[in-house]
């Protein structure tokens, strides 16, 4: 909502730049989208790795009774 106030604000100001901006926007969400997909990739790979290594005191711990 605050993003939307904020180009409605620039919309009154400058609207050459804000049509720009909403002309742009898809673009620039399409261009960016592998850089999000391979940061998600690196997150859960990470994940993985952390629980893997946590693995053997989980298993050592047990559960109480």
């Amino acid at each position: 909502m605050a993003a939307f106030l904020l180009w409605l604000l620039l919309l009154v100001f400058c609207w050459p730049i804000a049509l720009l901006a909403l002309v742009l926007y898809p673009i620039v969400w399409l261009l960016l989208l592998p850089f999000r997909l391979v940061g998600i990739t690196v997150g859960a790979v990470f994940a993985f790795l952390g629980a893997l290594l946590m693995l053997p005191a989980r298993v050592l711990r047990g559960r109480p009774v």
